[in-house]
């Protein structure tokens, strides 16, 4: 079975938009964009190709193909392996594009994507993508979260964990502090919560 991955930089408020640039996403008059640049270094670039560099499809959201798929056919160079994945596509309206191979995914997306989990591949990768994530978060379809956790706040903008997050375990698999103090961390499914004084005595 496919595993659904999460990956995402994200402020310690839980703030997940665009981190890229000043331009990515400024809906909701979000004027932070690019946030992320401050604290690139080595250690956390090192970790990023080594993530980028695993087999993997990708599942992403309709404004995120729509952000990548000018860009990605012509920097292959940084990201060898991002055009010869499959792209699954969320959207209601858009059924075809030019970035290939690039597969829709339309109507009940929960019920689409747990299909697609169950097909022979390599794990789902999904980037960006704040929308989707919240439906995926809500029907209990993520199986990972690898996340850059960068040192501020910002206070406003969309976030990771939004109203309709399941309760769920996790547990810590992977975890750095760059040297600019981004905390790279691997949470990976432990199941559901423990009821309280189950696991710990009282005090």
């Amino acid at each position: 079975m496919r595993k659904v991955i999460v990956l995402e930089h994200i402020t310690l408020d839980g703030v997940i938009q665009a981190p890229g640039g000043p331009d990515e996403d400024t809906s909701g008059g979000f004027t932070y964009g690019g946030w992320i640049a401050p604290y690139a270094d080595p250690t956390l670039g090192a970790l990023l190709k080594k993530q980028m560099n695993k087999p993997f499809d990708l599942l992403l959201g309709r404004k995120t193909y729509d952000i990548w798929a000018p860009y990605w056919p012509h920097h292959g160079d940084i990201w060898p392996g991002v055009n010869a994945a499959t792209k699954y596509v969320t959207s209601h309206t858009m059924t075809s594009g030019e970035w290939q191979p690039s597969l829709f995914v339309n109507g009940d997306i929960a019920e689409k994507v747990a299909g697609i989990k169950h097909q022979q591949g390599p794990d789902l990768h999904v980037w960006g993508s704040g929308n989707l994530i919240q439906t995926l978060i809500k029907h209990d379809l993520v199986d990972q979260f690898w996340l850059m956790i960068y040192p501020l706040t910002l206070g406003v903008g969309k976030r990771l964990f939004a109203e309709g997050t399941m309760p769920t375990a996790f547990k810590v698999t992977e975890s750095i502090v760059t040297p600019n103090g981004v905390i790279v961390v691997n949470y990976e499914r432990a199941g559901e919560i423990a009821a309280a004084g189950e696991r710990y005595p009282k005090l």
